[in-house]
């Protein structure tokens, strides 16, 4: 068990040992620095705390500034948990290097948000025929139920609402390529998020 936080930069193509063109995501992983050591006799599980992004002095509340203060380390913007079967320290580097090519990766990001959308955009309903007198509900989400009973509309109901940017993982995807020099994935297939936005990386849970 592995993993490190990252930073999506976007998606690309490369060319696989047969010549065939594998789509891939690049992401920037780390350099990250072990920020903190959780451990069963203080919290009851072990863990090792990421830190990733330095941020100047100020930026970050009094809690993470004397973590590490504490910990004599520089300041990090973003601080994620990640199962280590590897003995850590606090201050150890991790960089794109702790994976390997040809390894399985499960990777966690915020899905790109696409703001308020009806029924048809954000569930995949179909409309209704757009003749024989149906409008002007042709892309309305439906009947809401019975009307004396159970007078109310029922839990699970497909609405319109907020769409996207919620918290995602894509699993069981390959690391097609890794750059130690530039601290670069190269990931098969998508994963969640716009360019730019916070990922992590970890072992894949299926193997």
């Amino acid at each position: 068990m592995k993993g490190i936080i990252g930073r999506k930069l976007g998606m690309t193509q490369v060319f696989n040992e047969k010549g065939l063109v594998v789509p891939v995501t690049v992401v920037e992983a780390g350099p990250c620095v072990v920020a903190n050591l959780k451990t069963e006799a203080i919290d009851g599980y072990n863990a090792v705390v990421l830190g990733f992004q330095e941020v100047k002095d100020g930026k970050l509340n009094k809690p993470e500034e004397g973590l590490f203060k504490k910990n004599k380390l520089k300041n990090y913007k973003h601080l994620v948990e990640f199962k280590f079967d590897e003995a850590k320290q606090i201050g150890d580097e991790v960089k794109a290097s702790v994976f390997n090519k040809g390894e399985f990766v499960d990777v966690s990001g915020t899905s790109r948000g696409r703001g308020f959308s009806g029924v048809i955009q954000r569930h995949n309903q179909h409309r209704l025929k757009m003749t024989h007198g149906t409008g002007p509900v042709h892309r309305q989400p439906g009947s809401m139920g019975a009307n004396s009973t159970p007078s109310r509309i029922m839990k699970g109901k497909n609405m319109p609402g907020q769409w996207g940017h919620e918290a995602c993982t894509v699993q069981h995807l390959e690391v097609v390529g890794v750059d130690e020099a530039k601290n670069v994935l190269l990931i098969k297939g998508a994963v969640p998020g716009p360019k730019g936005s916070l990922v992590t990386v970890r072992t894949s849970v299926k193997g």
